[in-house]
């Protein structure tokens, strides 16, 4: 019989990546998990892409976009020290309906905690409590390019992130054989193609900060 260790340890490895990633981590602590022991006092969470695109379901512009968006966002807001859940507001410059934001807002609430009414409340008192510190149409950009916000809500400092996702590149013809994957007329190597370029284009938003413009307001 397989024990239980040996059975987690298994599923835990069990996910077939077709491709890998050139991208640091993100590291940020959690006062909850501190104080119930899932942490020690002081060590951060690890999160990869990997991660955010576990949470979105698929590895795209966007996703990556907004990986990226988290990531200079609190490198900038805590250029020192580990960020921490609960102390992180996020503005989102459009409407949480919208087809970027709203994806966008799932991954950076992931990575931050912050959620809007119906988030973590916190512990006795609201220790770690998440709830409302995620905000849409929070500010009118100088830009229609997807924007937010992060707010230390311990010292006030603000950062703004734009993602300049008109300059991603197109990923080059093979990315028009999409519709054949989709409707199952491609051949494999169309699909080899496309994957190619198509994982090409998400490691550019990945790897290129031309792509963001990070600023304090």
């Amino acid at each position: 019989m397989t024990s239980n260790s040996t059975a987690t340890a298994e599923t835990q490895t069990r996910t077939n990546w077709k491709v890998d990633y050139d991208v640091d981590p993100i590291e940020i602590r959690d006062p909850v998990a501190e104080a119930l022991g899932v942490l020690e006092p002081g060590d951060p969470f690890v999160i990869t892409y990997r991660d955010a695109v576990k949470e979105a379901g698929h590895s795209c512009p966007t996703a990556s976009g907004a990986y990226r968006i988290v990531q200079l966002g609190l490198d900038a807001l805590y250029p020192d020290d580990y960020p921490v859940r609960s102390e992180i507001e996020v503005q989102a410059a459009g409407p949480q309906d919208d087809a970027a934001y709203g994806v966008m807002s799932r991954i950076i609430s992931y990575v931050t905690g912050a959620t809007e009414d119906d988030g973590f409340s916190g512990l006795a008192g609201g220790y770690g409590g998440r709830r409302d510190l995620l905000v849409f149409d929070a500010f009118d950009p100088d830009t229609a390019e997807p924007t937010f916000r992060f707010r230390r809500t311990d010292t006030d400092e603000t950062v703004e992130v734009t993602y300049h996702v008109s300059d991603v590149p197109d990923g080059g013809p093979a990315i028009g054989n999409l519709q054949g994957i989709l409707d199952e007329s491609a051949t494999e190597q169309q699909r080899e193609a496309f994957a190619d370029a198509w994982h090409r284009r998400i490691q550019v938003v990945l790897s290129d900060d031309s792509l963001f413009t990070v600023k304090a307001v």
